[in-house]
């Protein structure tokens, strides 16, 4: 009897003690993205409510920005990685003494111009008249590119600029001949404006045309170089984490939608779960910043075109996995 006493006391005792055993600590990383909608608020939601960062043993904290604001903590270095980190503001930074470098793409790009007006049927027909647009994202960057390719001079275009919550406003409210926009909110609009049209900017075959790639790296995490030599271990991590939000979303679109637009609409989220199943316009392409270095590299041109990077930024600017 004394033995089974003392062999239940012994199992209680391991039982007790592995109880007592703290779980593996989580490695912290502060991130700051941009609010939604956009591109740069799309994924987060996916990785906390499932807690795809745990699963790699990591507590993202995403912190909600203005473009505006992101840029500038980012840059400071307030922020060591961006979750909402355009190719081009990277580029931008490094040739501005800022030490940072594009870790791996989440979306490639898709810009759209919408009107409501009949005699707006081109790019073209844009000059004399006014466009509402956010001129501190790099999605206007890229449209004025694409733009110039159809032989649009913005300078003959009255663009009133305005946060990016405000652009859907303006379409519906139909305050501009035109809106430039992107993806969640064209898709948002869509739903609630469905007579809307969106002007042809070529994409896919202007772009073919100058980088020889259907691919335009745009949206992704980046990190200053120092916090990389700190923290490299996290890096995989940190991908895998938001590999699986990709994988995730595509193979469960309809309840994705819910999660990126907890508050949205039954048509809101249908939307969104439909703008998943077609990838056209989200552009979902998770990949290493090294698997795209030429395609990078052609954005950077298009960027020191259009006059809005000076110089060309340095290849530390993207990331080598090791």
């Amino acid at each position: 009897m004394r033995k089974i006493i003392r062999a239940g006391a012994l199992a209680l005792t391991f039982t007790t003690a592995a109880l007592a055993t703290p779980a593996q600590a989580l490695d912290k990383v502060s991130i700051v993205v941009f609010g939604a909608p956009s591109l740069g608020a799309l994924l987060q939601p996916v990785i906390k409510q499932l807690k795809l960062d745990e699963k790699h043993d990591l507590a993202i904290d995403f912190q909600e920005r203005t473009p505006d604001a992101y840029t500038a903590e980012f840059n400071s270095g307030e922020f060591q990685v961006g979750g909402s980190a355009a190719v081009l503001t990277v580029g931008l930074a490094d040739l501005r003494g800022v030490k940072v470098s594009y870790l791996f793409n989440l979306f490639d790009f898709w810009g759209g111009v919408v009107t409501s007006r009949p005699d707006v049927k081109t790019l073209k027909d844009l000059e004399g008249k006014d466009l509402a647009a956010a001129r501190g994202t790099t999605n206007y960057i890229m449209f004025d590119w694409f733009a110039r390719q159809q032989g649009l001079d913005l300078a003959k275009v009255s663009v009133i600029n305005t946060a990016t919550p405000g652009l859907v406003g303006y379409a519906i409210a139909d305050r501009a001949a035109a809106i430039q926009l992107w993806e969640p909110a064209y898709t948002t609009l869509k739903s609630k404006k469905p007579d809307i049209r969106l002007l042809d900017l070529q994409i896919a075959d202007r772009w073919k045309a100058f980088a020889g790639s259907a691919s335009i790296p745009y949206l992704g995490v980046a990190a200053h170089t120092d916090w990389i030599e700190k923290n490299r271990a996290l890096i995989p991590r940190l991908y895998a984490a938001y590999k699986d939000a990709g994988e995730y979303i595509v193979a469960n679109p309809d309840a994705s939608a819910k999660l990126i637009s907890p508050r949205g609409t039954a048509d809101d989220q249908k939307a969104i779960a439909d703008l998943i199943r077609s990838n056209e316009r989200l552009g979902l392409n998770v990949r290493w910043a090294s698997e795209q270095r030429k395609e990078i590299g052609s954005v950077y041109a298009a960027g020191k075109s259009t006059g809005f990077l000076p110089g060309d930024p340095a290849a530390a600017t993207i990331h080598e996995r090791k």
